[in-house]
């Protein structure tokens, strides 16, 4: 018979000793010890985290946030020609807002209101200059019908406070009557729209309610894990808040790091009170059940936990701005999260403890009443896949190869107005520019000629000629005459392929050739170019980061489990559900399945979804396998072990799993596109991790693997040091 089929454990191979035997006394650890000091000192506990979440709250409302998007790369051709914008006195070192007209009789019967009304733009805060469609033939379109006024900022999008670029909006759109339509578009407009209501926040807590409830069949004991999980995200906001003052933390941080802290939040309280149920039902008291479940899961949650950690903080290593920000911010919400797990969750089963363990013993009356045992469909499942696991591996593996397929052509970019909601002004912009001027009007590519006059003139009569430009502007001197801008306008839209060729085409074959011409130093920046550079940086350091994650987070599992093929089987699980949850994106957002409008994938998003579900999907692995090897320790039968191990866990990853699955699906409730992507990629990559890897692949794998699971040579045992992870229910 194959050692692969049946119950039996397959023929093992040497191993080296996993550890030291346990002694016959029961021992405490130290996260039980942790929880033993919370139970005795139960009011000091939650008193202590109600003074912290109080104190967080009152001290950010009264410092207010500092958030600041930086994507600012330096080194960049796109960069560099800001600075020199900024260093030349240029007017174009500021960011700009176009006031977009339309009138189907013509403009020009409307050229008093128009110039009155730009009169009191010019007067506003934060505009350093402006230009009339009037002073310039260019800014109408042919028939007379559609034009723009260009409002140059005294500083970039992200730096002008919000309040003075609405005081823009309402003055123009002031203008409006009598069939003169006025729109204003830029990234600064776009930035002081309203954002929405928190409906993905409220949906997903009510989301969270509702299965934790169908779960345990209490409002008592569904409550608990919620209430970790609230106290930790509200502790962790206000400590963002206070921190974007010290660190550049992007704006759009805070709605990530509440859907983020409540999913992990809950997730983590949820694994430790599940084991807590356990040892209840097993015969423990309340106070014995919870220090035993914070010795076994606890530590589950702290090993994860601190991989999640590092896996955020490998985003820091990259140096993108305000995505350090971000992650410091997650990294920041993860460690109260696990806190609040930690010491918050044993304070609160030691007020609720006779009541839940009344609960939970009565429905395990029921159960047994009824002959049916803890976990016997999970156990059913793994004797499924215990008996074709070959089959059961391959099949789910090239699934997930086939969703993951798309991934490989992902093109990397930012939304523009062009993605923003139809009655938005900023879209309304954006259709009109594309309808009077052409597609590529939206998004130019600002030229830098760092020459004299004439380099300048001869720079724009050969741009104008290059394949994929439709027009470029005359050249445009700085105050100081050191510099010329032309913009150069392509012939497709700003998230089009054809723009992302034409930029690297200027900068690679037309730039070199003209600066051997004139002797001018020629730069191709404007935002167009900023969003190119910045997913080319992200492509090329990927590789880079992914490495530093995984071989730290593989190490720490090494460190746990003692193995070696168990790290490696657990780096490619993880990076195929991320494939997979990118796969998906593209298919969404950058095909336009579902009726999505087609466009590019955020930049900065592959990056910290990886971040981010490697080291969730590191939370289930360490609990799934975790609970095997507590098996295998206890019986040395490595078949039993795998089949105990899923029913042990296998309800509990899968809802978690869908806690997290419906708190991130709750982000496509929103109208940023951005955020709608980032929910959307990590949904799917915890459907993916927590039923399909999890409760498959896993199981499969450890089948085929044997007693091998638990290999590490010999001098990697003496070297490495003994780091237990679960302690046995009986410790």
């Amino acid at each position: 018979m194959s050692p692969t089929r049946g119950a039996g454990a397959p023929v093992a191979p040497p191993v080296t000793p996993l550890a030291p035997d346990r002694p016959d006394k029961p021992r405490v650890g130290r996260f039980g010890a942790l929880a033993g000091w919370a139970q005795r000192h139960r009011w000091a506990a939650l008193l202590i985290w109600v003074a912290v979440l109080a104190a967080v709250t009152l001290g950010s409302g009264a410092a207010g946030s500092a958030y600041k998007n930086d994507f600012s790369l330096p080194g960049t051709d796109s960069q560099t020609a800001t600075d020199l914008f900024s260093k030349h006195g240029s007017a174009l070192a500021g960011d700009s807002v176009d006031i977009v007209l339309k009138d189907s009789q013509g403009l020009d019967g409307r050229k008093a209101a128009v110039e009155k009304m730009l009169a009191e733009v010019k007067g506003l805060p934060s505009v350093a200059e402006i230009r009339s469609p009037y002073a310039d033939a260019s800014a109408v379109s042919k028939d007379g019908t559609i034009g723009y006024a260009t409002v140059t900022l005294d500083g970039k999008a992200e730096a002008v406070p919000k309040e003075d670029v609405t005081a823009i909006i309402d003055t123009a759109k002031g203008a409006e009557k009598d069939g003169l339509q006025v729109e204003l578009g830029g990234d600064a407009v776009r930035g002081a729209e309203e954002k929405g209501s928190p409906t993905a926040e409220l949906a997903g807590i009510v989301a969270a309610v509702v299965i934790l409830g169908l779960l345990f069949g209490s409002l008592v004991a569904a409550a608990v894990p919620l209430i970790t999980a609230l106290f930790a995200v509200g502790s962790a906001l206000g400590l963002i808040v206070l921190a974007s003052h010290v660190f550049t933390i992007a704006d759009f941080t805070p709605p990530i790091t509440m859907l983020v802290g409540l999913g992990v939040g809950v997730d983590y309280a949820l694994l430790i009170f599940y084991r807590y149920r356990h040892e209840l039902t097993v015969g423990a008291g309340p106070a014995d059940a919870t220090r035993k479940a914070l010795d076994a899961a606890g530590r589950t949650v702290f090993f994860a936990g601190c991989t999640v950690i590092i896996a955020l903080l490998g985003l820091v290593a990259l140096g993108l701005g305000s995505l350090q920000g971000v992650a410091l911010a997650l990294a920041l919400t993860v460690l109260t999260t696990m806190a609040a797990s930690l010491i918050l969750l044993p304070a609160l089963l030691a007020f609720l403890g006779k009541r839940i363990q009344r609960h939970v013993l009565k429905h395990a009356a029921k159960t047994a009443a009824k002959g049916k045992t803890e976990g016997r469909r999970w156990r059913a499942l793994a004797r499924a896949v215990q008996r074709r696991p070959l089959p059961s591996l391959l099949v789910a593996v090239l699934g997930l190869l086939a969703l993951s397929a798309p991934a490989l052509g992902m093109r990397l970019g930012f939304a523009d107005a062009g993605n923003d909601p139809r009655t938005s002004t900023s879209r309304q912009a954006y259709d009109l520019l594309a309808e009077g001027f052409g597609p590529g009007f939206n998004g130019p590519l600002v030229v830098l000629v760092q020459g004299d006059e004439a380099a300048g003139q001869t720079v724009q009569s050969e741009l104008a000629k290059a394949k994929g430009v439709a027009a470029a502007s005359p050249a445009l001197p700085s105050e100081d005459d050191a510099l010329s801008t032309v913009f150069v306008y392509p012939k497709t839209a700003p998230q089009d392929e054809g723009t992302t060729d034409l930029v690297h085409h200027l900068r690679d074959d037309v730039a070199p050739n003209l600066e051997r011409d004139t002797g001018a130093k020629i730069l191709v920046g404007g935002a167009t170019a900023a969003s190119q550079d910045f997913a080319d940086t992200v492509s090329k350091r990927l590789p880079l980061f992914v490495a530093v994650v995984v071989g730290l987070s593989s190490l720490l599992l090494m460190l746990v489990f003692r193995s070696l093929l168990i790290p490696i089987k657990a780096a490619l699980l993880n990076l195929l559900s991320i494939t997979a949850a990118l796969g998906a994106m593209t298919l969404v957002f950058q095909h336009g399945w579902f009726g999505v409008q087609p466009g590019p994938i955020e930049a900065f998003l592959p990056v910290l979804i990886f971040a981010i579900v490697f080291g969730l999907s590191m939370d289930y692995e360490v609990f799934l396998v975790g609970r095997i090897h507590e098996e295998w320790e206890r019986t040395k039968d490595h078949s039993l072990a795998v089949r105990e191990g899923l029913a042990t866990t296998g309800k509990v990853i899968t809802a978690a799993g869908a806690i997290m699955i419906v708190v991130f699906g709750a982000f496509m409730l929103s109208s940023d596109r951005m955020l709608q992507q980032f929910g959307l990629g990590l949904a799917v990559a915890i459907l993916m991790d927590a039923l399909v890897i999890r409760c498959l692949i896993v199981p499969a794998a450890m089948q085929l693997l044997g007693t091998w699971a638990w290999w590490l040579p010999a001098p990697l045992a003496r070297r490495l040091p003994k780091v237990a992870l679960e302690r046995p229910a009986d410790s």
